[in-house]
């Protein structure tokens, strides 16, 4: 165990931050956040605050979206000249939805070392408790803000079979549950993780349309932070077998698509957004 050991000169050191429970701060974290030689943060009124809780006074810069790109040269140039630096963004890990992709690139560009100083992250957070599966995921940061776009979106992501992980606003979390469920089914399954580690935690998870409803009911699920798990489509191919194909096209001669989708889903096993999508391409055909 390398426990407490001296911070290397001429290196960047990522730091993840609690996302919302300070005592998930480890030693290692306060360490590293103290004895860098410059600590650049996302917004230094919110770190200035975590690091007085804390009990350190580090020197800090800001290096956020607007900024982050004219403090690359000077960062560079730091950690040239030898000096120890830390990273950190408002909560959680940097660079997951966070500003510092830029500094980091350019430091491998120049051979220069990038340390993580590992912690909480709202997105491994979420999906260890979300019930769906994770050995294979798909992170996608905040939706969209306009529905146009946030549809797309959803709409790329409809059919894999991975899970999907975003971040949504209390603002919009409504009408992404709406989206979600019209564009991926109100069937699919979904997990909300809100305000993870905080006081009001609250993790749910089941139907999209079952979901949907119960935020509409509950005005206290529509405030805080969210995590969306959003599970994959059922892992089936698209091209299924000839024989249902041919059972499915009967069907449909006999009755209306999606109740002819509806019967062979029942017996099949298969996706109906897939049976009818493809259904829809036999007749357009």
């Amino acid at each position: 165990m390398n426990k407490n050991a001296a911070l290397k000169k001429g290196v960047l050191y990522v730091i993840a931050t609690p996302i919302g429970n300070l005592a998930d701060l480890s030693a290692r974290m306060r360490d590293t956040m103290q004895q860098v030689d410059v600590l650049y943060a996302e917004d230094t009124r919110h770190t200035g605050k975590l690091c007085r809780e804390l009990g350190i006074s580090p020197l800090m810069r800001s290096l956020h979206d607007h900024n982050e790109t004219d403090r690359v040269q000077e960062v560079l140039d730091r950690l040239r000249a030898g000096e120890t630096l830390g990273l950190v963004s408002d909560a959680g890990t940097p660079l997951i939805s966070d500003p510092g992709y830029r500094l980091v690139a350019a430091c491998h560009r120049e051979s220069i070392q990038v340390s993580p100083i590992p912690g909480p992250s709202a997105v491994i957070t979420a999906l260890s408790v979300c019930g769906l599966p994770t050995d294979r995921f798909g992170f996608y940061g905040f939706l969209p803000a306009r529905s146009v776009a946030r549809r797309e979106l959803l709409a790329t992501v409809a059919n894999a079979t991975a899970t999907s992980v975003f971040f949504e606003s209390k603002h919009r979390l409504l009408d992404s549950l709406s989206d979600i469920s019209e564009v991926l089914g109100v069937d699919r399954r979904i997990c909300i993780a809100r305000e993870l580690s905080k006081t009001f935690e609250t993790i749910v998870q089941d139907t999209a349309g079952v979901l949907l409803e119960r935020v509409r009911e509950n005005a206290n699920w529509q405030k805080g932070e969210f995590v969306l798990v959003v599970g994959g489509a059922p892992a089936v191919v698209a091209e299924f077998s000839g024989q249902v194909q041919s059972l499915l096209l009967a069907i449909a001669r006999e009755v209306a698509p999606k109740k002819a989708v509806a019967i062979v889903a029942e017996h099949s096993g298969l996706d109906k957004k897939m049976l009818y999508d493809w259904l829809v391409e036999q007749k357009n055909a």
